[in-house]
Parts: structure tokens; C-alpha cells; sequence
């Protein structure tokens, strides 16, 4: 072969050799970016929680008189004698009228009814209810009344009394503040398992609120929509969030 041949052959090598490495370089440099770029996209998903223990500072007692009678008017006139006896109760019993709301009156047509559960056209009288509830920061004092009410049987008054339910007026302000604490529990959480790998915590990517579960005291119970049980006056409350960082 001619000296220009080998030369030839020579310069092909070399040229081969330099894209060789040249592509080598460049699958080295894209493969570190894309290692880089899988990093910066990886996040980390953890779940927050805060807990307190309340105790309810409003009662609110409902319940309702009634009375059934031949004719509207007997049924009017026993329906309003009850009433004034009920409102000399809760007097008597220093309830403040402000903390007492009566409802609107109801009546309702008591029809007659064969065997055979149809409707035989005579009317059997009239009944008539009238609700009430008291709303009081009295707690104590409300819960013990409201057993006291049944001594108005008695009395032949008839009225159907609904168990107090317990309320928790500072609930807005309290979902703000644990709302917080449920968050520096997930930031917390997040940053142990981010050193643990061998990462550090970026910035949040996400973030939702969960629902607020109140349960009575020590209760597991959950509720997808959330859960405010008001039979107890002593109360949990746990505040949930769920947030996404990103790692480093």
C-alpha cells in the first residue's frame, strides 16, 4: 500500500476514534444530567398530625311540647297552657330569656285509619307541637336541667326532650393554630426520612388539608368526611395535612 494509502487508513482511525469518544463523552455528561434532573424531581409524601383535648363551652337543649285534642281549640288552648308551664320551669330555674328560643308552632290533622291502614275520612282531633331549645355557656347547669325536665311529666306535660348536644365555639380560631402544628409534624417526619436516604428537604411541592376528626375523649373514630361528635362535653380534636417536598 502507498504512503497515502496508510495515511488515508491513519486519518479514518483517528476520526473514528474521536467521535468514539466524543459520544462516550457526551453519554457520560447527558447520563449525569439525567441523574441530576431524576434527583430534582424526586419528592417525598408525608402526613402531618396535631392533637388537643377541648371541653365544650356551649349546651344547646332542645326538646318539644305536645298536645292532641278533639278539636284545634282544645288542642290551642292545652298546647299554651303547657308552654306557660315550661317557661315558669326555666324561669323558676333562673334560665335567662335570652338564652330560650321558641319555635313556630306546628299542627298536624290526626286522621282515622281501617284495618286495612287506609283512611276512613274521620278526623280523631288535632295535634299541635311546639319546639324550644336553650343555648347557654352554662354548660353544667343546662346538662342537669335538662335531666330535671322529666319531674314535668308529673305535671301532665307532655314533651319529648332531646339529650344535649355539646359544642365547641373556638373551633376556628383552634383548626388555624393545629393546622400548624400538623404542618411542622410533616416537615419534621420528612426531613428525618430525607437525611436518612442520604438527601436533604427541599421546598414543598403540594400541600392539602385533611378533614378535622372531634371525637370524645381517647375515641379512634374516623370519618372520610370528617367527624364533631356533640354528645360529650370533654372532646378530641386532630388536625390532619398531607404535604409534598421536593428532595435535594
Amino acid at each position: 500500500m502507498s504512503d497515502n494509502g496508510h495515511s488515508r487508513h491513519r486519518d479514518l482511525d483517528w476520526g473514528l476514534m474521536i467521535i468514539g469518544i466524543a459520544i462516550v463523552a457526551a453519554a457520560v455528561i447527558l447520563g449525569g444530567a439525567l441523574v441530576r434532573m431524576k434527583r430534582a424531581g424526586d419528592t417525598i409524601s408525608v402526613t402531618g398530625s396535631a392533637k388537643r383535648e377541648i371541653v365544650s363551652d356551649l349546651v344547646l337543649w332542645r326538646a318539644t311540647i305536645t298536645a292532641q285534642r278533639p278539636t284545634m281549640k282544645e288542642a290551642y288552648a292545652e298546647i299554651k297552657s303547657q308552654t306557660e308551664r315550661v317557661r315558669k320551669f326555666l324561669k323558676d330555674n333562673r334560665v335567662p330569656d335570652g338564652e330560650v328560643t321558641f319555635r313556630a308552632l306546628q299542627t298536624s290533622q290526626v286522621d282515622e285509619y281501617n284495618e286495612r291502614g287506609m283512611q276512613t275520612g274521620r278526623v280523631l282531633g288535632y295535634r299541635m307541637e311546639q319546639p324550644f331549645e336553650v343555648s347557654s355557656a352554662r354548660v353544667d347547669s343546662i346538662t342537669a336541667l335538662s335531666v330535671r325536665a322529666g319531674d314535668l311529666a308529673s305535671e301532665n306535660i307532655t314533651m319529648w326532650s332531646n339529650p344535649p348536644e355539646y359544642l365547641f365555639t373556638g373551633l376556628a380560631a383552634l383548626r388555624i393554630e393545629m393546622l400548624g402544628e400538623a404542618t411542622k409534624d410533616a416537615t419534621a417526619r420528612a426531613t428525618q426520612i430525607a437525611e436518612a436516604s442520604g438527601g436533604k428537604l427541599g421546598p414543598v411541592r403540594s400541600a392539602q388539608m385533611g378533614v378535622f376528626q372531634i371525637t370524645t375523649r381517647n375515641s379512634t373514630a374516623v370519618s372520610d368526611w370528617g367527624f364533631y361528635d356533640t354528645t360529650t362535653k370533654e372532646k378530641d380534636i386532630t388536625a390532619v395535612v398531607r404535604l409534598s417536598y421536593a428532595l435535594r
